[in-house]
C-alpha cells in the first residue's frame, strides 16, 4: 500500500497487493460491513486502503474518509469540544461540525480537517485529537459528570482568585482540556502559491442552480469562473437524482459539464472553496490542488489561494 506509515501490520491487506483488481475489490467489500451492495458515486473496482487511530480499513475511489469509516461500521470519530461527549459524523460537507481529525503525520501533520470534506486516497492516514489514552476510553470525558455547574461564566467567576493562579495554573488547565487537534511542530515541506483571475460573472456552487447560471452566462459570450468547494459538479443532484429537461439528472449534469468545458471564456474551478468578499468586487477563494493525494507531485502546490475580481456573483451555495 502506497504511502502507508501507521503502526499497524497490513496482515491480509498487505497481502492482496499484488492480487487481481477484481480480487482486491472482492475482499475490500467484504471487509465493509455497513457499504451497500450497489449505487453510489464510487468506484469499486478501486480499492484503497487507509487507517484510522492505527487500524487499517478498506474504502474505494470516490470515497471521504467519513463515508470510508461510516462504511466499515465506524461510529464514533471524535470527542466534544468541551465535555468530551462522544461525537459521530452528523453531515455529509463542509458543514460538519464534529467529525474532525488529524490528518497525516510528521511534518505534514494537519488538525481540524473534515472527514466529510476529505477525499480519500490509498495511504491516507488519520488519526481522531481531543482525547486520551485513546477515543473509545477518554479520561477526560469525566468532564461529563461535572457538566451541571459549567454554566455559562463558570469559569471567569471561579478562577478569579488568587489572580497569579490565572496565567501559570488555571489557564493552561483549561486550554489543554478543550483543545483540539495539535499542529505539527516541524517545518512544512510542501509548497504554497497564490494567483489572480478576472471575469464578468462568477458563480459560487456547483449544483443545479450554478451551471444553469454559469451556462446562460457562458451562452451569452461573458467571462465566467465556476468554483466549487467539492472534487465533482452536481451538488445534490448527485444523490437526489430526479430529471431536468426530460434528462436523468446525472446525465444533465454530465452534458452541462461538457458545454460549459468546451466554452473558452468559461473556467471551472473544483476542490475549491470561496471564503471571503472584499470591497471592489474581489472574492478570496482556496484551491486544494493536491489535498487528494498522500504527497504533490515534483514542482506542484499543495494548496492555492486565488484573488478574484469579477463584476457580478451569483451565490448558489445550496439549500
Amino acid at each position: 500500500m502506497s504511502g502507508y506509515s501507521g503502526s499497524e501490520p497490513l496482515g491480509r491487506t498487505a497481502a492482496l497487493e499484488g492480487a487481481p483488481t477484481s480480487a482486491r475489490s472482492q475482499a475490500a467489500s467484504a471487509s465493509q460491513s455497513h457499504r451497500l451492495r450497489s449505487g453510489g458515486l464510487i468506484d469499486r473496482q478501486q480499492p484503497l486502503q487507509f487507517s484510522f487511530d492505527g487500524k487499517v480499513m478498506s474504502g474505494f475511489a470516490g470515497d471521504t474518509l467519513a463515508s470510508a469509516l461510516v462504511a466499515n461500521g465506524v461510529k464514533l470519530v471524535a470527542r466534544s469540544f468541551k465535555y468530551h461527549r462522544p461525537r459521530g459524523i452528523i453531515t455529509a460537507g463542509s458543514e460538519e461540525p464534529s467529525a474532525l481529525v488529524e490528518m497525516r503525520s510528521g511534518a505534514r501533520k494537519e488538525p481540524n480537517t473534515r472527514a466529510t470534506t476529505q477525499e480519500l486516497y490509498d495511504g491516507l492516514v488519520a488519526q481522531s485529537q481531543n482525547r486520551w489514552p485513546s477515543l473509545r476510553r477518554d479520561f477526560m470525558s469525566i468532564n461529563q459528570l461535572a457538566a451541571p455547574i459549567f454554566v455559562a461564566g463558570f469559569y471567569y467567576k471561579t478562577f478569579m482568585w488568587p489572580a497569579k493562579f490565572w496565567e501559570k495554573v488555571y489557564e493552561p488547565l483549561i486550554r489543554r482540556a478543550a483543545g483540539l487537534g495539535k499542529s505539527a511542530e516541524l517545518p512544512d515541506p510542501d509548497h504554497y502559491d497564490k494567483a489572480w483571475a478576472h471575469c464578468d460573472v462568477l458563480v459560487i456552487g456547483g449544483g443545479a442552480a450554478g451551471l444553469s447560471a454559469a451556462l446562460a452566462a457562458g451562452r451569452a459570450g461573458s467571462r465566467v469562473i465556476l468554483v466549487e468547494e467539492d472534487s465533482r459538479l452536481g451538488g445534490r443532484l448527485l444523490s437526489d437524482g430526479g430529471e431536468i429537461d426530460g434528462m436523468h439528472a446525472e446525465e444533465w449534469v454530465r452534458r452541462t459539464t461538457d458545454e460549459l468545458t468546451a466554452l473558452p471564456n468559461v473556467r471551472i474551478m473544483v476542490r475549491t472553496a470561496l471564503f471571503g468578499v472584499y470591497d471592489g468586487g474581489v472574492y478570496a477563494a482556496l484551491e486544494r490542488v493536491n489535498d487528494h493525494v498522500p504527497v504533490p507531485g515534483p514542482y506542484q502546490v499543495r494548496q492555492r489561494v486565488w484573488r478574484i475580481v469579477a463584476k457580478r456573483s451569483v451565490v448558489t451555495a445550496g439549500a
